[in-house]
């Protein structure tokens, strides 16, 4: 089902993840593969869709630094990481509080969290307050910032937000804080001098 990003398209799409199912949707890096972190059937579904190795973690997309609070702890730069770049490209790894993700995503300590810039996502995510948020393409081929694209290459997933194409698609940063030091884990939108500059 391919549905537009408004009102109605954002009701059906939330009500699908809420009730286990899948969901494509455009961010501000590229489109997204999401389901309810949560519901473990729903997880083993995107890693079917996606073709990915069960041994490479999952991704999670929240609404806000307070939502994405609640299922991970912030070291002190991390959160100011996130106040200065949220909602934007840049992933944290953080410690994971939250038993029943861990459980659902077997996670042992550690979560790969974001907060979105795109207004489909985030109107998305109010209604699910967390996703998971993968890259919506068969794992070892391109990411892609055009619906029209997934709909060739993908299948399997419930509903398509169709947010039309993403301008300048690219993958976020993913950053960690180990020991009061900053390690980028993958190059991405925000670069390391802009980071060191908040810290």
């Amino acid at each position: 089902m391919i549905v537009s990003c408004n009102e109605e398209g954002i009701r059906r799409a939330s009500n699908i993840v809420k009730n286990g199912g899948t969901v494509v949707f455009p961010t501000d890096t590229v489109y997204g593969l999401g389901c309810d972190p949560r519901n473990s059937q729903a997880v083993q579904a995107v890693y079917r869709i996606k073709r990915r190795d069960k041994t490479k973690q999952l991704p999670i997309l929240g609404v806000s630094v307070v939502e994405v609070s609640k299922i991970a702890f912030f070291d002190e730069l991390s959160k100011k990481i996130a106040d200065k770049f949220w909602p934007g490209p840049i992933t944290l790894i953080l410690k994971i509080k939250d038993t029943d993700i861990a459980r659902s995503l077997n996670l042992t300590n550690k979560i790969a969290v974001r907060v979105p810039n795109h207004p489909c996502a985030l109107a998305l995510l109010r209604e699910c307050k967390l996703l998971v948020g993968t890259s919506a393409n068969p794992s070892g081929l391109p990411s892609s910032g055009d619906a029209k694209e997934i709909v060739n290459k993908l299948g399997g997933y419930d509903i398509l937000l169709d947010g039309g194409k993403i301008i300048d698609p690219k993958e976020s940063t993913i950053v960690e804080i180990n020991e009061n030091k900053l390690k980028i884990l993958r190059s991405g939108n925000i670069s390391e001098e802009e980071l060191l500059a908040v810290l």
